[in-house]
């Protein structure tokens, strides 16, 4: 049957801070706080009814937007600004179309692309929602039956392949096992209280000595306290080319102290800056470890592009877009081995945020996935808030013994049951009456577009 029809009626934007717990460093970027953006989307199906969509993600300050001239507080407004365009385009958007026309109808202008795609991939995920409770669908149906009309519009590449029957025959995950963040400042011994893990993220600097002095410390804990254990590194864009890659490999595999990671290290994610990463081929270092995009997954050309340069995977993450993961998704089964989608994470917070982006893992198959908002993030905005998430999604969440309610994490996996209701894994809301509207982004009056 065709994919249901819909009207965009209402919009509305929000925002709260976020204190983190504990300072977060990635790449050349300290974050002790952020701001997180709240989207409702009334959505009107054709014959069917109406109702709100919700989603939540966080706004990153110098992930999206790493230009050396933008302060950590132009980012974040430039995300906000986004956020704005795309409401404004796709309300001005009357027409009938399935959820992925409308997505596929909006053209941002702003710059850069990964910024200017925050907008639309969190309008996306609240319209999909809306749907998806007016048809009363939970997450995993609605994507199997294509209720959103995904097509090949935006991905010519796989004009030949039949997109509705890849996602029927596609097995949500009943759980989703935790990769562990272990962010720059994040002490070594700390590992040795997650012996209920097995996969780990480690975060790299670009200075290869302090780097490799750093990946002998993380190594001797895990292999003491997570025997068997799996990693994967991300680079953050910090390394400068392939030949700076090679050099830090090359030191890896010469160190006796890393002869047990190196076998345990899984791909490499995204070490080269975007301006830089798809310029050149990566040569011999994509024959020595699979190499993912992430930053550079900027559009729906992106993948393709990568993978002509050596690259073999490419990042799922609900903040770039829940369409493209999909689509991308499908690129890896049309493309067939070694092509592979992984699970990142830009700090997910408990609630819709975490909820959707797990929901669309365990969608995907894929098996693991970085989960780092619930040690760096406070977790909900009050204990009314935490005590709704915790009674809708129970098993998802926890009460702790100090009272708190916090992301189920002891068993090192996620369960997906819990997010199965009507809805895009969204059975309670955030409290939105103590929300602020979203801050008004006035970087658009310096970069000469209204605000």
């Amino acid at each position: 049957m065709p994919a249901p029809r819909l009207r965009i009626r209402a919009i509305e934007l929000y925002e709260r801070p976020v204190r983190f717990v504990k300072p977060f460093r990635f790449g050349a970027v300290t974050v002790e706080a952020a701001p997180q953006a709240f989207v409702r989307a009334l959505v009107a199906v054709e014959g069917q009814g109406e109702a709100w969509g919700a989603t939540a993600e966080m706004m990153m300050p110098k992930w999206f937007d790493k230009r050396p001239d933008r302060s950590p507080a132009d980012t974040v407004d430039g995300l906000r600004r986004s956020l704005v365009e795309a409401r404004e385009g796709y309300l001005a958007d009357s027409r009938l179309d399935t959820a992925f026309g409308h997505h596929a109808a909006f053209m941002p202008t702003m710059e850069p692309k990964l910024a200017a795609a925050f907008g639309p991939a969190q309008i996306d995920k609240a319209v999909l929602d809306g749907l998806l409770q007016v048809l009363g669908l939970n997450a995993f149906q609605g994507l199997g039956a294509n209720v959103a009309g995904l097509d090949a519009r935006l991905t010519a590449d796989l004009g030949g392949f039949d997109l509705d029957d890849f996602l029927r025959n596609l097995s949500p995950l009943a759980e989703v096992e935790l990769r562990h963040t272990v962010g720059l400042l994040d002490k070594p011994e700390d590992l040795a209280g997650h012996t209920h893990l097995h996969w780990f993220k480690i975060k790299l600097g670009g200075d290869v000595s302090a780097d490799i002095k750093r990946l002998c410390e993380l190594a001797a804990v895990l292999g003491e306290a997570v025997p068997g254990y799996r990693a994967t590194l991300d680079g953050n864009e910090q390394y400068r080319d392939a030949a700076h890659v090679a050099e830090l490999l090359d030191r890896i595999d010469a160190t006796p102290a890393l002869a047990g990671f190196r076998k345990a290290l899984a791909y490499l994610e995204q070490p080269i800056a975007r301006e830089a990463a798809l310029a050149r081929p990566l040569g011999a270092v994509a024959e020595r470890v699979p190499v993912i995009i992430d930053e550079s997954d900027d559009g729906y050309d992106a993948f393709p592009r990568a993978r002509v340069m050596g690259y073999r995977g490419v990042s799922s993450k609900s903040c770039k877009g829940l369409y493209k993961a999909i689509l991308n998704r499908a690129r890896c089964m049309a493309w067939g081995p070694p092509h592979f989608i992984s699970a990142e994470d830009l700090t997910c917070q408990a609630g819709l945020s975490v909820q959707q982006d797990t929901a669309l893992v365990a969608f995907l198959g894929i098996p693991h996935a970085e989960r780092n908002g619930h040690q760096y993030g406070e977790g909900f905005g009050s204990p009314n808030e935490a005590d709704a998430f915790l009674a809708a999604h129970p098993g998802f969440y926890e009460r702790r013994a100090e009272g708190t309610v916090r992301l189920a994490t002891g068993s090192g996996r996620l369960p997906t049951a819990p997010l199965s209701g009507p809805g895009f894994a969204h059975s309670a809301d955030p409290y939105w009456s103590g929300l602020s509207p979203l801050s008004n982004p006035t970087s658009a009056l310096s970069e000469g577009v209204p605000p």
